[in-house]
């Protein structure tokens, strides 16, 4: 059995009960055996300033470990305006700092849009895409996820209620596990 690999999850809401957190919260329990998922906080990060970089606040140092500890990074983001919401575009930008230091370079990564709407997030799942692909992160391509209807998905306790959702949520970890094992050989 191949060693498991650490994913860093960033949830792009941070409501206590949002949609997102319990779908990140999900896949750690769907997480295949060589995946482990854990969740970084990016609520209490300092706004990015790079005048701050002298001596950095203690929350982006702390982000920026354990970013580049992990093997590879898993987005888990509504959409807010059809992009991401500001919480997560911070956390990146203070993730891609100093120049030339940036935590997220080489690493796998994906991303997995929840949100109420039909939709699910679309535009921010592309829109995140873009932004990390600059950023030398080798992004998943398929299977993509945008998880739409969210508030039908869970039941009262946070767990997936939808058995279709359960099992394409099964099949994203997998490609994403087999993504990072690709990745990381290259």
């Amino acid at each position: 059995m191949a060693a498991s690999q650490s994913v860093a999850v960033l949830v792009g809401s941070l409501r206590k009960d949002s949609f997102n957190r319990k779908m990140a919260n999900a896949l750690a329990k769907l997480a295949a055996d060589e995946l482990k998922l854990q969740i970084v906080e990016i609520g209490d990060l300092a706004y990015y300033n790079e005048d701050s970089e002298a001596d950095a606040p203690a929350s982006w140092v702390e982000f920026r470990k354990q970013i580049k500890a992990a093997d590879a990074v898993l987005f888990v983001t509504p959409e807010y305006n059809r992009s991401v919401p500001a919480v997560l575009k911070n956390a990146i930008d203070v993730g891609s700092r100093p120049y030339g230091k940036s935590v997220w370079d080489g690493k796998p990564g994906a991303v997995i849009s929840v949100s109420p709407s039909a939709i699910g997030g679309f535009g921010a799942n592309h829109h995140l895409r873009q932004s990390m692909v600059f950023l030398n992160v080798a992004m998943l391509q398929q299977p993509e996820a945008y998880i739409g209807n969210a508030a039908k998905l869970f039941d009262d306790h946070g767990n997936l209620a939808n058995d279709d959702t359960k099992k394409f949520l099964e099949k994203f970890l997998r490609g994403f596990a087999d993504w990072i094992g690709i990745t990381k050989k290259s």
